[in-house]
């Protein structure tokens, strides 16, 4: 069922700062970044001065996301590139056989969770990503092969995220058992599940779809580097 609050997610990173995640947040008031220890990611309010804001932020990283609306920039920093994804939601439960083993992860996995990542999706997943919500994977002969995780959070809706397969064991439906596992445990926390996807990524658009997720709306994460 929709709600009331689903609004909130047309600027994500604003309001998992606001709410869940106020903990994390580096906060210029009329935008908000996460420490970029956790997340690279920052949003702000529509119509809000806050090219100096992000300078500020811009010392403390090279290279960080804005989520939303299209930032205006000093000269000191430039639009890198924008990568535009689509925003998916689920309403309910999905009912799936899931055949693997899949555990909950743990300090002692970060390690093995980071390199995953980032051999699959460099760029977003940070050392302390993993601290945001909880990661889950599956082992095969002692080998962390899949992982799927919670990001962004906010009072009513987490994000599913880092949605990731070694490229030597794709093909074997760790991914879907891993979102379903994700999504229902989302929902145990009477919480709805939504995530973001690279518009062009089909494979796995096709995939969402076939577990339940629709197209909520495209929304576009701005990639920002200092001038040279």
């Amino acid at each position: 069922m929709k709600t009331q609050d689903e609004k909130k997610l047309d600027n994500p990173v604003w309001f998992s700062l606001l709410e869940t995640h106020q903990s994390f947040a580096v906060d210029y008031g009329n935008i908000k970044f996460y420490h970029p220890d956790y997340c690279p990611f920052g949003g702000f309010e529509k119509g809000t001065a806050i090219a100096k804001s992000i300078d500020e932020y811009s010392a403390k990283v090279d290279n960080f996301f804005i989520v939303g609306e299209k930032p205006e920039l000093s000269n000191l920093l430039k639009l890198n590139k924008e990568v535009v994804c689509l925003q998916m939601i689920v309403y309910n439960p999905i009912d799936i056989l899931i055949n693997d083993q899949i555990i909950k992860l743990t300090d002692e996995h970060i390690d093995a969770l980071y390199e995953l990542v980032n051999l699959v999706q460099p760029g977003y997943f940070k050392k302390k990503t993993a601290l945001l919500g909880n990661y889950y994977g599956i082992f095969k002969n002692g080998e962390l092969v899949a992982v799927t995780g919670e990001r962004m959070q906010m009072n009513h809706f987490v994000e599913v995220s880092a949605v990731v397969t070694h490229p030597n064991h794709t093909g074997k439906g760790y991914a879907k058992q891993l979102v379903v596992h994700t999504v229902n445990e989302i929902f145990n926390q009477n919480k709805t599940p939504y995530l973001h996807v690279i518009e062009d990524n089909i494979g796995a658009i096709q995939l969402y779809e076939k577990l339940g997720f629709t197209i909520r709306r495209k929304i576009s994460f701005w990639n920002i580097t200092k001038q040279i």
